[in-house]
């Protein structure tokens, strides 16, 4: 953390480091969104893409972890569910791409 919230002095050290947390979010993101495309070369099936099993499992620890660290955990499910469905289609998509045909 480059300035403490507490130690803030203004609006525009707050939107600073603001800015700053949204930016790593966002490389993170990208990051993440590197992994499910390389997931798709593992996957066997559709059903495999979806794995509605680990999209259940994983809001569930996501909501976890949200409560620990004081967020609102329907907020943090809602974004994460939105965010996970956004890539399953891209997933889908690379996976349809290189499945191969019978």
């Amino acid at each position: 953390m480059r300035t403490a919230p507490a130690q803030c002095t203004g609006m525009e050290d707050i939107r600073t480091e603001i800015d700053h947390i949204d930016r790593n979010v966002v490389q993170l993101l990208g990051l993440r969104y590197q992994y499910v495309l390389a997931a798709a070369k593992f996957k066997t099936s559709e059903m495999a893409v979806k794995a509605p099993e680990r999209f259940r499992s994983m809001l569930a620890q996501r909501r976890e972890w949200a409560a620990e660290v004081g967020l609102n955990p329907d907020a943090i499910e809602k974004l994460y569910a939105d965010l996970v469905n956004h890539f399953i289609e891209e997933e889908m998509h690379r996976w349809k791409s290189s499945a191969p045909t019978s």
